[in-house]
């Protein structure tokens, strides 16, 4: 799967690589190598990233998933317990 960007974000992305590339490597790089080396990460790095991204996504949804019970459940048949309970309550003065 081709991982591509919006045009802002891959502008924002290209700053960014320009700015770590003259604070930390002290070398100033251009547009063409910034955008070459930001091509290279989406090719090389990107599919890693997206992978675990969707394996973890697809792990909280399968726990999600066993739990739906717990996370979903409602009780049917609750009105006569409620009214008792109450019911209870107001005789015993509460």
């Amino acid at each position: 799967m081709e991982i591509t960007l919006t045009k802002d974000v891959e502008k924002k992305i290209i700053a960014s690589i320009k700015r770590y590339a003259s604070e930390n490597l002290e070398t100033d790089i251009g547009e063409l190598q910034s955008s070459l080396f930001l091509k290279f990460c989406l090719e090389e790095i990107g599919p890693a990233i997206y992978n675990k991204a969707i394996s973890d996504a697809q792990e909280y949804m399968q726990e999600k998933a066993l739990d739906i019970e717990n996370n979903c459940f409602a009780p049917d048949s609750t009105y006569w317990v409620k009214h008792d309970k109450k019911a209870a309550q107001r005789r015993s003065g509460r």
